[in-house]
């Protein structure tokens, strides 16, 4: 399970409480752009649009940008791949006072390309200072320990 991109600000700015794989409705330049690692997931959401969930504002760059057809979208919506039941469950928590879906990793597995979003709850500027505060304690902790 090679991960191909990962938003690694989206554990800064989102307190991640459930996370869901999907799959991908891709074009096949997309497959191989993806491969290369030439996705960019920061700034982008997952969202419902009508009874599907869609993921939104992730740049997928042209393969080949010489051969690309000139109607390629590099932000276009690209749709992801759920069970009924699992699309149903979702939309009731989306629902909820919020509660957003922030794509966190795209990854291979066995041979098809997957999406790993979560259900995530906004941080306010104070938790953010609190965790860094947290993490500087350990951090001298350990140091002292090493020291010592």
């Amino acid at each position: 399970m090679p991960i191909l991109a990962e938003n690694r600000k989206a554990h800064h700015d989102y307190q991640i409480l459930e996370t869901i794989e999907a799959g991908l409705v891709l074009i096949g330049q997309e497959v191989k752009a993806i491969r290369q690692g030439k996705i960019q997931l920061a700034g982008s959401f997952v969202s419902f649009r009508g009874s599907e969930l869609f993921l939104l504002g992730a740049t997928i760059p042209p393969y080949q940008p010489q051969n690309a057809p000139a109607s390629y979208d590099a932000e276009r919506a690209r749709k992801l791949l759920l069970n009924k039941e699992e699309l149903r469950s979702l939309f009731g928590r989306a629902a909820q006072e919020g509660l957003t879906f922030v794509p966190l990793k795209v990854y291979t597995s066995k041979a098809k390309i997957k999406l790993s979003f979560g259900i995530a709850r906004g941080k306010r500027k104070g938790d953010k200072r609190e965790l860094l505060r947290k993490k500087e304690a350990q951090q001298e902790m350990q140091r002292a320990l090493k020291r010592g």
